[in-house]
């Protein structure tokens, strides 16, 4: 079954009313008809509605609430990735599959080895979000992922505190994996993950983050590209919190 957003004032009177991109999507993609069945989910509150076309006009898909979906698809562990920006359609792909994996937020941020640089930021942050709409749409999440604006490590460093756990990927770490942090702090409610660009963290950086409390974590005996590290990690919180 096809899965939908909409906001809040699009629902009134047990109806949804489905406009804009996601009504061209329906009718002249999709092609769906009258009776057919679809997923909505409320932005604002997350609630998921089982919903059934009754009108299709020039502009909008008219939608009767049929009954509220109860299936728990989130996580039940709130993971951030805090992503080293990486070069390319790079950042597209980790986009993709962290959204698919659970993630609730993606912050891109500006390492000190960093390659790429962002241009017209604004236009490919609406982009990274629409990638990140389309990717919950898919996997049918009931929530839309956040792309954030990129941060420095000064923005990084002060983000941190707000989690109940955070760690970072680091090639050079031989005694401390991700998986016996993860089964030591089973409790969390939050976890923020740091992930370095192509060209790593820098030992400066590592030893900040050391400071703060942040666990130095290897993902296993391989080095790991940008774009496999970030999902890698978020596999193993998935498996460690989740099934």
């Amino acid at each position: 079954m096809h899965k939908f957003f909409v906001e809040d004032n699009q629902i009134k009177d047990n109806k949804i009313k489905i406009i804009n991109n996601d009504y061209n999507h329906i009718v002249n993609v999709l092609r769906m008809k009258k009776e057919d069945n679809i997923l909505i989910t409320n932005k604002n509150t997350l609630e998921t509605y089982n919903c059934k076309i009754e009108q299709i006009n020039s502009s909008e898909v008219v939608c009767n609430i049929i009954s509220v979906e109860n299936k728990e698809v989130e996580m039940n562990v709130k993971v951030d990735i805090f992503q080293g920006l990486p070069k390319a359609d790079k950042m597209e792909y980790i986009i993709q599959k962290c959204v698919e994996l659970g993630v609730h937020k993606i912050v891109p941020v500006n390492m000190k080895y960093c390659v790429a640089k962002i241009k017209d930021e604004d236009k490919k942050n609406i982009r990274w979000n629409t990638i990140s709409e389309v990717a919950a749409k898919q996997c049918k999440r009931n929530l839309i992922p956040k792309i954030e604006k990129s941060i420095n490590m000064a923005n990084l460093y002060n983000e941190i505190k707000n989690y109940d756990l955070a760690i970072v990927a680091y090639e050079n770490e031989d005694n401390t994996t991700i998986k016996n942090v993860l089964q030591e702090n089973k409790n969390v409610k939050s976890i923020a993950v740091i992930i370095g660009s192509e060209g790593g963290i820098s030992s400066d950086e590592i030893d900040c983050l050391k400071n703060l409390g942040v666990k130095i974590v290897s993902l296993g005996n391989r080095i790991l590209r940008t774009e496999t590290a970030s999902i890698v990690a978020l596999s193993m919180i998935v498996y460690e919190f989740e099934l």
